[in-house]
This record gives structure tokens, C-alpha cells and sequence, in this order.
């Protein structure tokens, strides 16, 4: 080090140490030299180190005049207010109990630093959880958005869609959404469809229409069933939101409707090849009208003849397994449950 200091009165601390290799951290504790070490604590007879308790702060309230600002916080007067609100209405009145900080404090020593004010309370909205294992068991409807000729005008389209053969039981393009409207187009399709009381479920997210007390005395009127989606969750109306996909991205399909008419033009189009050609990858490549109809087993049945003989004529083309038909799904869900658990079936006796 005495070389070192040698050459700080000339080159500098940081030059010194670098040409010789000694670290700046060294060389300043060296100057400062050692720390003092504290004296231990006092220790009990047992050994173990006594602790000394923690004297309050000269500035700090009473425990009394603690106990009257959370008193003040506690009041029906101030219960749901912010402790800004309650210091700056005090103020006002003319009183002073502590600052805003003090209050922040004082509150957060017994748990109540979060929010304060009164909440509005969602009701707990169910889960739908629904399942159809043949046509007309549940429906789907929702109403979407054609865009019209200028910004900011609409056509509504109305669809209700068989959820377990995908088939578009009815529809309607109108200018407006109105739960009339809807009225009028469950009440012809559940009677075209000859539908009986008690067998059907209808199913709809929370629309202004859908959730309508002209449509839920209809519904109750014909013995359907209604069920609704969780507000926000898009995933509880799947197979409405996937047909509308499929409409909108149909090679054709305007980016602007002149019309009412030319809408329902195209419609009028559309669903006909929607149940009667369109293959559906979630029914097993079959159309909807195919399995809405009944047709589902004896097509599955003559796709699977045709395959079994090109299998045999060479069945060096399939080295894995012979080729066998899509399958159709035997249950169409709605949410369905999670699966249970290996092991933790329950046993009865």
C-alpha cells in the first residue's frame, strides 16, 4: 500500500491502483480503516440473545387516538370510503385525526388497506353444460351482422342450427333485431320441425332478443327448454359461431349488401348448399341434411363398401390398416364435462 501511495499524490487513486494491480475497494478501506464492531447484545441465562423492544416514535399516536381514527374509518358514515375521502370531508368539517397516510396505515395493520367502497355483486352465472345424441334434442340460434351499402347500417340474420347434425333448421334476414322477429321465427321452425313439448332445448348467448320475455313465454308456451351463455364466453355458443364463420367466408360473400333483398338473396343460396352439399368435418364428412334426415348410417355404410373394395384391389396402397369411413360422432356436447379422474369412480353398492 505504501507504494500505492506513493503514486496517488501524482497519477491518482484510479491510475495508481491499476498500474499496480491493487483494487480501488482496497485501497479506500485501507484509508478508512476498520469498522468499529458493535458490542453483542446482553444474553439471557440460557444463552439465547435478549431482545429489546421497540420504542414508539415521539411522533407517533397513542394507542387512544389509533383507536379513535379506525373508530371514525369503522363508522356507517365512512365504512366504504377511501381514507383520502375521509381526511379531506373531515377537513371541511373542521377536524383533524391524522393524515391520509396515517389512516392508509392504521388500516392496512388490520387487513382493510384494499378496496373500500361497495362493489357490485355478478350473480354467479352457470356453466351450460348440454349434450344432444339425435336431431332436434338442442338448438342453436344467435343473430348476426350483414354490413349494408353505407358505414353504419345493418341487415340482421337469424339462424337456428340443429347442434347435433349441424342443420340449419330456419332462418330470416330482417332489418332490425327484435325479439317479435325472433318470436315469429322460433314458433314457425319448432312447428315445421313438429316439434313436441318437452323434447327440445334451445340454446343462446344474452342478447337483448334472445333473453326477451316475448321469447321465454314462447318458449315456455311450447314446452322448449332455454338455456343461455355465460355473459363474454364465446366458447358456450360454438357450433352458431362456427356457422357463421363458415357463411362469411363462403368464396362469394360481399364485403357490403345493397340491400335487404340482395341479403336474403344470397341466403336463399347459401343454407341450401350449407345442409344438402356442404361435407362437415365435425359429422363425419356428411352433409347436415344427411344426418338431420336419418341418412347418416346407410351413406357411412355405402362409403365403406367402396373402400373395402379398392382395399382389396390393392392392398399394398394401405401398408398401416385397411381405409374405413369417417365415423360419425355419436353425441354432439356443449361444454361437457370434464373427465373423471382414473381411480376415483364412484362405487356402489
Amino acid at each position: 500500500m505504501e507504494a500505492v501511495a506513493s503514486l496517488v499524490s501524482t497519477a491518482g487513486v484510479a491510475s495508481a491502483c491499476r498500474a499496480l494491480g491493487v483494487p480501488r475497494a482496497t485501497w479506500y478501506r485501507q484509508q478508512r480503516g476498520a469498522l468499529p464492531v458493535a458490542p453483542p447484545l446482553p444474553s439471557t441465562s440460557e444463552g439465547a440473545r435478549q431482545e429489546v423492544p421497540a420504542q414508539p416514535h415521539p411522533r407517533a399516536l397513542g394507542v387512544a387516538e389509533q383507536a379513535a381514527v379506525l373508530e371514525v374509518l369503522h363508522s356507517p358514515r365512512f365504512v366504504d370510503a377511501a381514507p383520502a375521502q375521509v381526511y379531506a370531508t373531515l377537513l371541511d368539517e373542521g377536524v383533524y385525526l391524522a393524515s391520509e397516510r396515517t389512516m392508509y396505515r392504521l388500516l392496512a395493520q388490520v387487513g382493510e388497506s384494499g378496496e373500500r367502497r361497495k362493489q357490485r355483486s355478478h350473480p354467479a352465472y352457470h356453466k351450460p353444460e348440454l349434450l344432444a345424441t339425435a336431431p332436434n334434442q338442442v338448438w342453436s340460434w344467435d343473430i348476426t351482422k350483414l354490413l349494408g351499402p353505407q358505414k353504419w347500417t345493418y341487415f340482421y340474420l337469424y339462424v337456428i342450427l340443429d347442434i347435433f347434425s349441424r342443420y340449419v333448421v330456419g332462418w330470416m334476414v330482417a332489418h332490425q333485431e327484435l325479439a317479435a322477429l325472433a318470436e315469429r321465427l322460433i314458433a314457425e321452425t319448432a312447428a315445421k320441425q313438429q316439434i313436441p313439448p318437452g323434447q327440445l332445448t334451445l340454446h343462446a348467448d344474452r342478447g337483448s332478443s334472445m333473453t326477451s320475455k316475448p321469447v321465454a313465454f314462447l318458449l315456455a308456451d311450447l314446452g322448449i327448454t332455454k338455456t343461455h351463455s355465460r355473459p363474454s364466453v364465446s366458447n358456450d355458443n360454438p357450433y352458431s359461431e362456427s356457422q357463421f364463420k363458415t357463411l362469411k367466408y363462403r368464396p362469394g360473400f360481399p364485403e357490403r349488401f345493397a340491400g335487404c333483398e340482395e341479403a336474403r338473396s344470397f341466403c336463399q343460396a347459401f343454407f341450401p348448399w350449407y345442409n344438402q352439399e356442404h361435407r362437415h368435418a365435425g359429422i363425419g364428412l356428411l352433409t347436415p341434411e344427411m344426418v338431420h334426415t336419418g341418412q347418416a348410417a346407410a351413406v357411412s355404410a355405402r362409403r365403406q363398401q367402396v373402400l373395402s373394395v379398392a382395399y382389396a384391389a390393392h392392398p399394398e396402397r394401405f401398408p398401416a390398416h385397411p381405409p374405413v369411413s369417417p365415423r360419425m360422432p355419436t353425441a354432439a356436447w356443449i361444454n361437457p364435462p370434464p373427465p373423471t379422474p382414473v381411480g376415483t369412480e364412484e362405487v356402489t353398492h
